[in-house]
């Protein structure tokens, strides 16, 4: 009893959550603006280490979460769960990051619409993303749960959007695009960018989970 006493009981997961989402919505906020202003190459470059930077520290944080989970004796929800959320979390960020590499490893010379209405689709799912995380702490009450689960509605419709938007550009790359480098080249960009709402939607689904057995 005394050695149970003596470990920690529920650490700060949830302000290392919340942590995380920001970390999240600084990525891609600064990976729209990199598509944003992609014909100037300085401006480029900085956006470019910005979500660099955003990206390593969200891989601290996960490093932290992960390494505390090990040290903690009661936890605030189920180990399992906290281990999954944080490193579904730390997916969105690394894919974000995996898209402004791909763009400079492809030498991609312009943005496409298409690539610039997923980009925003991608940013609102983030951001939606750190809305419902910062809603854990919380979710013992019944409005907060409740909010937190719409939220979570909100991010699937929003992966619905990606879908269709990714169908669309497909549809029209294959039709109009005659330069076949250009076509693989914007195909692994779009794939990268629906990536980004697919692991959103996984997140949700983890909150869902969290907030039905824990509210």
């Amino acid at each position: 009893m005394l050695f149970a006493k003596l470990l920690p009981r529920e650490g700060n997961f949830f302000e290392m959550f919340n942590q995380h989402a920001d970390r999240i919505v600084e990525a891609g906020r600064a990976f729209a603006k990199l598509v944003a202003n992609y014909s100037d190459p300085v401006l480029r470059q900085k956006y470019n280490e910005e979500v660099d930077t955003a990206e390593r520290a969200a891989d601290r944080v996960t490093h932290e979460v992960n390494k505390a989970i090990h040290k903690t004796f009661i936890t605030p929800i189920d180990r399992e769960q906290i281990h999954s959320l944080i490193n579904t979390m730390d997916d969105i960020a690394d894919l974000i990051q995996d898209s402004a590499e791909t763009m400079a490893l492809y030498d991609v010379r312009h943005m496409t619409e298409e690539i610039v209405r997923l980009t925003d689709v991608s940013v609102k799912c983030c951001e939606r993303v750190r809305d419902a995380v910062y809603m854990l702490a919380k979710i013992a009450d019944p409005a907060t749960a409740e909010a937190a689960l719409k939220t979570c509605e909100e991010i699937d419709q929003l992966e619905s959007d990606a879908d269709r938007v990714m169908r669309s550009a497909m549809s029209r790359l294959f039709r109009e695009e005659p330069d076949v480098r250009e076509v693989i080249k914007l195909k692994a960009i779009y794939e990268l960018l629906e990536t980004i709402t697919d692991k959103c939607e996984d997140v949700a689904n983890v909150i869902e989970g969290i907030v039905l057995e824990n509210s």
